[in-house]
């Protein structure tokens, strides 16, 4: 495939990705409300996703031998870090609110690559942790002694760390000798380790299933609340993770993280129509400028290291080849 036909078909899937997670949790929420736990429903998208894709995990199960700790990260901090603390948040705030607070994660990568790994970062990606900082304080309305639920804004935080070792991960995957981790195991792994992992925390068998034979109220609509499951797993779940990993392959995360922006701005406007959940005029303005600020610290261009020899495989990577990798996900995300 030529390079721009690979773009361009990466850029559709970012797309589409984008579009399906927005809609997570819409359906999850109304779930929530009727009686199930927020790690019940994460149990149930989980594993019902899992499910669907274990014949993909059967036909890719040497990457069980061959990419064992890939498969483990993934499913701990991609699939049942970001759904346990991105459900938990939306029980306690609004969806909207939620997503936004997710969006830190852009940040919180140039804060960890400035801080933690000690590289240099443009200043346009100061600018942009900047935007979103402050676009987060309008967000939660700091001026008020915070509008929201503390524990709620801290599980949105979390779910915004967990972010960004999925679209790490999902890069991480292709750096391989034998040409990579095939990017629908390591999703089917990544939903069988992390339905496993949720099982422990959501204890199924306690569940009241008879919530899913009835029906859940979104904004003043009954909605059999098995359909909204089906939403969750099959759209919001499968082709969300799916189309977002084929996309980081085909792009990069900064680019499939630009594209994944729209992912807020489709989740609250879901949020506004179907559950009636509004934001103020101050709150869209910070949540504009969240977006804005992801979008400015996803294309930020790091700045050049000095030309060091930098031990890597078989052979050396100069500085300046390494300092062009650290915002990609090469240099590792959490």
């Amino acid at each position: 495939m030529q390079a721009s036909e690979r773009r361009s078909a990466g850029l559709g899937l970012a797309l589409v990705s984008a579009l399906a997670f927005g809609g997570s949790g819409v359906a999850a929420k109304p779930l929530i409300e009727a009686g199930l736990d927020p790690l019940e429903v994460v149990w149930l998208r989980v594993a019902g996703a899992a499910l669907v894709l274990s014949p993909v995990a059967w036909r890719h199960r040497a990457l069980l031998t061959r990419r064992p700790a890939l498969l483990a990260g993934f499913a701990l901090l991609a699939v049942a870090g970001v759904q346990a603390c991105y459900f938990g948040a939306i029980s306690r705030i609004p969806v909207g609110v939620a997503m936004l607070v997710e969006y830190l994660g852009p940040a919180l990568l140039l804060g960890w690559v400035r801080f933690v790994q000690r590289r240099p970062v443009s200043r346009a990606a100061v600018i942009g942790v900047v935007l979103a900082a402050a676009g987060l304080a309008c967000v939660v309305e700091v001026w008020s002694g915070l509008a929201f639920d503390t524990l709620g804004l801290l599980l949105g935080l979390g779910s915004a760390c967990c972010q960004v070792g999925y679209f790490v991960l999902a890069d991480h995957g292709g750096e391989d000798a034998d040409g990579g981790a095939d990017p629908l195991g390591v999703v089917a792994f990544g939903l069988l380790g992390g339905a496993a992992l949720l099982t422990v925390l959501a204890r199924p068998w306690a569940m009241d299933w008879s919530v899913l034979a009835g029906s859940a109220r979104m904004n003043g609509a009954d909605v059999p609340a098995v359909v909204l499951l089906c939403w969750v797993v099959l759209v919001a779940t499968v082709a969300a993770y799916v189309t977002g990993v084929l996309s980081v392959r085909r792009l990069s995360p900064q680019v499939a993280g630009v594209v994944a922006c729209l992912e807020a701005v489709v989740a609250t406007v879901l949020a506004w129509v179907l559950l009636g959940e509004h934001l103020s005029a101050a709150q869209s303005a910070g949540g504009a400028m969240v977006v804005l600020g992801a979008f400015v610290a996803q294309t930020a261009t790091p700045r050049k290291a000095p030309a060091q020899p930098v031990a890597r495989g078989k052979g050396p990577v100069t500085g300046e080849v390494a300092a062009g990798r650290e915002l990609s996900g090469d240099a590792g995300r959490a």
